[in-house]
């Protein structure tokens, strides 16, 4: 037992083992709901208080994150700092990824990083921590000890994580403790159909410890569930079958866990949920195997259409895509199943893929020359060193105005603090932008250029104004694009343009982040969606130059799967869902051609760049 305050962050583990905290908003969230006890039905809606994680629940009594639209499950925890550490005082560590977004250090990682910053040291080597990097606070970079690679990092405050008090268990289990929330009696139980349904399995998945009551010639075999008829369904036979107008199912019960996976389970009648009797006689998701899920949700949905009840069709069971379309259909049953407050109703399904299309229906798009175009990689411009390239984008500043340099943040009066790889340029000497009308060091601005694409382009960092022609590092592929006579939703009057983007594995090159090293290529090829209307076939036009300066992609981090050395999207939003829009990746969506229009716009192009690439 700890016997003391501390701060509570709720983390969940990432595929490389690696557990990264949820942000304080969320873990306040989160800690709402445990607090609150069995009233609040155990599971938590993580989209409730960031939309960008709509898909995600949270049920407790497993200590699982579930994505309700791929069925994947994570394992969560709620950890315990110390209230004087960077969580308690709402301090945030973070590094830049490859596509300009920040990324939180892992808590861990965070803390070492905040006390060697309070206590004034220079740097901090996190090796002693398992990491192969350096902290310099002088810079405020993050300095990989093998390849010298340098990534900003930054120190921000958000809110403090949430507070507990007291003595806390090492290892917590939901509901936490019996206080005035967790004891108070549970609401009188629903009476749909749907709810007696699920109740009546739960209590059978428990097996609870009951005296039988009936004689022995009547009960069904040991290992067999025998499910109650609902109004109007045809009976079963001893043997636990339905009968019906189609095909008999032999209904099995979950195989009877040791005692100790189910302590405190009661028994509890198919109108009255366990839990009447003062506590919840719950199943965790990770007692409950594939196999019998999936009988379970079959005898299920059978019943419920026995009884008029719509439900979700269950088909696929036995997929081998890496993500069963099965999964989404049957996520209400088995949480239901599971324990979890999920009422069975028809949910909304997910469809990433229109219908079949014949060779001959697809055609090509009026207006847009060819149906297919790749990439390869584009030398940087030769015979300009960078003090060139950028006096065609500088004035210089005779009398500095005394305010920071935004990059070294030392006083433009002052020589530039930079301290990396000494650029020919005098460190006193100050520019400014001619379009924008920033200033910086001129040593600093050089410093900037030799870091990135040095592509001949410069982009302002402090208000992303272009100078020249912006290129990416995008890895060699293709990108095919043509009609489709089906329509999105949202858009009934046009036909669909439809992309497919094809990016095979390899080796990095000098402009990634690791030359030398291969790197991965998920999900390929990638289909994406637009209307073919004028404004989509307008954003299609900039997609392909953007596609030509290799803008689309880049080779970084996923911010999806931690994983790292792996093709990732690059800033330009695309829709990849045909028919629905459950992960905020598809139609109807009525502002997305404008939001993507100003994505490329931020990257340099617009109408006038279909102009340059035909020059």
């Amino acid at each position: 037992m700890l016997l003391a305050s501390a701060v509570v962050v709720w983390e969940w583990l990432n595929e490389h083992g690696r557990w990264r905290p949820y942000s304080p908003a969320v873990s306040h969230h989160i800690e709402a709901v445990v607090r609150a006890g069995p009233r609040a039905g155990g599971s938590v809606v993580l989209g409730q208080v960031d939309s960008r994680l709509a898909p995600y629940i949270i049920d407790l009594q497993s200590m699982n994150q579930f994505r309700q639209d791929t069925g994947t499950l994570r394992p969560v925890r709620r950890n315990y700092y110390d209230p004087s550490s960077a969580p308690g005082k709402g301090v945030v560590w973070e590094w830049e990824n490859d596509n300009g977004s920040w990324t939180p250090y892992d808590m861990e990682v965070g803390i070492t990083i905040q006390q060697a910053y309070e206590k004034q040291h220079p740097w901090i080597d996190l090796t002693s921590i398992g990491f192969s990097y350096v902290i310099d606070f002088s810079t405020m970079g993050q300095i990989n000890r093998q390849t010298q690679r340098q990534r900003r990092v930054r120190r921000r405050l958000d809110l403090v994580y949430p507070m507990v008090m007291g003595a806390l268990p090492k290892a917590q289990s939901w509901p936490t403790s019996p206080g005035p929330a967790a004891a108070s009696p549970p609401g009188p139980p629903c009476s749909c159909p749907q709810c007696v349904l699920v109740m009546t399995v739960k209590a059978a998945v428990i097996s609870p410890q009951q005296p039988p009551t009936t004689a022995r010639k009547n009960m069904p075999p040991a290992g067999v569930l025998k499910l109650p008829a609902p109004p109007g369904a045809k009976a079963q036979d001893a043997g636990g079958t339905i009968r019906g107008p189609g095909k008999t199912v032999q209904v099995q019960a979950v195989r009877r866990q040791p005692s100790s996976s189910l302590a405190g389970a009661t028994a509890g009648s198919p109108t009255s949920p366990p839990g009447a009797n003062g506590k919840m006689g719950r199943v965790a998701l990770a007692t409950l195997n594939r196999s019998n899920l999936q009988r379970l949700a079959v005898a299920q949905s059978r019943v419920l259409i026995a009884s008029g009840v719509p439900t979700v069709p269950v088909k696929n069971l036995n997929g081998s895509s890496p993500v069963n379309p099965a999964l989404a259909g049957i996520t209400g049953i088995l949480m239901s199943a599971a324990g979890l407050p999920v009422c069975l109703t028809r949910p909304p399904k997910l469809v990433l893929h229109p219908p079949p299309v014949s060779k001959s229906e697809i055609k090509s798009i009026p207006g847009v020359s060819n149906t297919s175009r790749k990439t390869t990689k584009k030398q940087a411009k030769k015979g300009k060193t960078p003090e060139e390239v950028l006096k065609k984008y500088l004035q210089k500043v005779r009398h500095p105005p005394d305010e920071d340099c935004t990059i070294c943040m030392e006083r433009l009066t002052a020589p530039s603090g930079y301290k990396g790889p000494q650029p020919t340029v005098k460190p006193d000497l100050v520019g400014k932008l001619s379009r924008c009308g920033h200033i910086y060091h001129i040593y600093c601005l050089v410093a900037m250029y030799n870091n990135g694409n040095k592509d001949g382009s410069l982009q302002c960092p402090t208000c992303k104004t272009i100078y020249g022609v912006k290129t990416g590092t995008q890895p060699p592929g293709k990108m095919e694009y043509h009609l489709i006579p089906h329509s999105l939703p949202g858009h009934p009057d046009c036909k669909t343009i439809r992309i497919i983007y094809s990016i095979p594995p390899g080796i990095q090159g000098p402009e990634h982040p690791n030359p030398g090293k291969s790197f991965s290529a998920r999900g390929f090829p990638r289909h994406c969606y637009l209307p073919d209307s004028e404004k989509g076939r307008k954003v299609l036009k900039l997609l392909l130059v953007a596609w030509d300066r290799r803008l689309i992609f880049a080779i970084g981090t996923s911010s999806t799967t931690g994983e790292s050395d792996t093709v990732i999207w690059n800033e330009v939003h695309h829709k990849t869902e045909f028919g629905s829009n459950l992960t905020g990746h598809g139609y109807p969506d009525a502002n997305y051609l404008d939001n993507v229009l100003a994505e490329l716009a931020a990257q340099g192009i617009s109408e006038e760049s279909t102009a340059q690439e035909k020059d």
